[in-house]
Formats: structure tokens, C-alpha cells, sequence
């Protein structure tokens, strides 16, 4: 019951964002059509149109799991896995003013904490579709990477008005080979002697750095435990 309390707030706000953003308006609004106690939306919502669009953003890392559960991705490299899961995050959603709306919001800095943990959530979640088990700084060093790369595609998507976007999928690949040119140029350093003994003292220290149990554990984005 309080789950579909919650979608039905959420679905309701929506009518609204587009108008009045992530507001208090908004969320008042919301609990009038949807016909809901405030009492029991602002035990749902606790700060209001806020915890909405977080929720939001939510249900679309949700839908984006479902659909990448179901993809066939056999025969795929592994960097346009990662290009079909950022693609498949942005495609999800078919509200994008109501992301718009929701950029604006997190780059507040009273809700940029919130923001920053929501573009890691997601980060998360697409890793953990496409199998990945690091636990080693590794954990922290790809969803940093895949983080930049995600908000820096959903701000070029935003402002895109190619048809079906093809100027945004064109960005996408563009920024996964900057990330691919990285790769590459670690492995070099690794492969070289001397450089490799430059660099094995940092490398031994952030190996040690162990990535917390779940995305949950720590309350900031990039949060990790010490090592055990």
C-alpha cells in the first residue's frame, strides 16, 4: 500500500514539474490529485518534491535494470555494453523536462550531495548489470569514470534536438573512447619497467582500498570502508 501511495504521489507531481519544477507547489499539488493524507505524503516525502525527484531518478535505474536484464548482449565489445547501458538509462526516462528540472535542482549546493549520490547510484546499478565484481579500488576508479561520463551525456542530451538524438549517441561514443584512451595509456605505464616501479607505491596503497559491501554502506558517493 505504501509503495503504490508513493508511486501514485510521484505520478501525479510529474503533471506538475514541467510547470513548477521540483517545488513545493509541485508536491502540494500532487497530494491533492492524488487524493493522498499529507500527513501520510510527507511521511512518504519527508522533504517534499525533493525526495521526489530522487525517487524519480530511481525508477528509472529500475526500469533501465529490467531492460538491460533482458538485452541480448552476445557478441558485443565490452565499451558499447557500456554505450547500450548509458543509452538505455537516458531512453528509459520519457519525461525530459522533468530531468531537466531535476539537474537544476541538484546543482544547488543545498542538493548537490544528493545529486552527486544519485549519478553514483547509477553508476552502480550499470555496472552491476554488466556483471561487474570488483572490490578493489578498481570499484571506485569505474564508476568515478562512468559517473563523469553519464552526466556529461544527460547535460548534452538535454540540450539535444538532433533527430532521435543521434548527436548525443555520437557525443556518448566519443567520450567512452576518451575514457578507452585512458585505459590504454594505464596499461602502457604498467608495462613499462621503469615506470611501473614510479608508480608502485601508490598503486600498492590504493590497491589496499577496499569498496564498500553494497552501494548502500556509506552515505557519500565514493564513500569506502577501511580495508579488513
Amino acid at each position: 500500500m505504501t509503495d503504490d501511495t508513493a508511486t501514485r504521489l510521484l505520478d501525479a507531481a510529474l503533471n506538475h514539474v514541467a510547470f513548477d519544477g521540483w517545488s513545493e507547489t509541485t508536491f502540494r499539488a500532487a497530494v491533492t490529485d492524488a487524493g493522498v493524507d499529507p500527513v501520510v505524503a510527507r511521511g512518504l516525502f519527508p522533504r517534499g518534491a525533493v525526495d521526489m525527484a530522487i525517487a524519480f531518478h530511481r525508477r528509472g535505474d529500475d526500469a533501465m535494470a529490467a531492460r538491460l536484464a533482458q538485452a541480448d548482449d552476445e557478441g558485443l565489445r565490452y565499451r558499447d555494453k557500456v554505450a547500450r547501458a548509458i543509452r538505455t538509462r537516458i531512453e528509459v526516462v520519457d519525461d525530459r523536462e522533468a530531468v531537466r528540472r531535476g539537474t537544476t535542482l541538484f546543482a544547488l549546493p543545498l542538493y548537490a550531495p544528493d545529486g552527486a549520490k544519485l549519478i553514483w547510484g547509477t553508476a552502480d546499478r550499470i555496472w552491476g548489470a554488466l556483471g561487474d565484481t570488483a572490490r578493489d579500488f578498481n570499484w571506485y576508479t569505474k564508476r568515478a569514470t562512468l559517473s563523469g561520463v553519464y552526466s556529461s551525456t544527460v547535460l548534452f542530451w538535454l540540450g539535444d534536438d538532433s533527430i532521435d538524438h543521434q548527436a548525443t549517441w555520437d557525443f556518448l561514443d566519443r567520450r567512452i573512447e576518451d575514457v578507452m584512451r585512458i585505459e590504454k595509456t594505464k596499461a602502457k605505464v604498467r608495462e613499462n619497467p621503469l615506470l611501473k616501479r614510479v608508480f608502485a607505491g601508490p598503486e600498492r596503497v590504493l590497491s589496499n582500498i577496499r569498496a564498500p559491501r553494497s552501494a548502500r554502506e556509506s552515505d557519500l558517493p565514493g564513500g569506502w570502508t577501511a580495508p579488513r
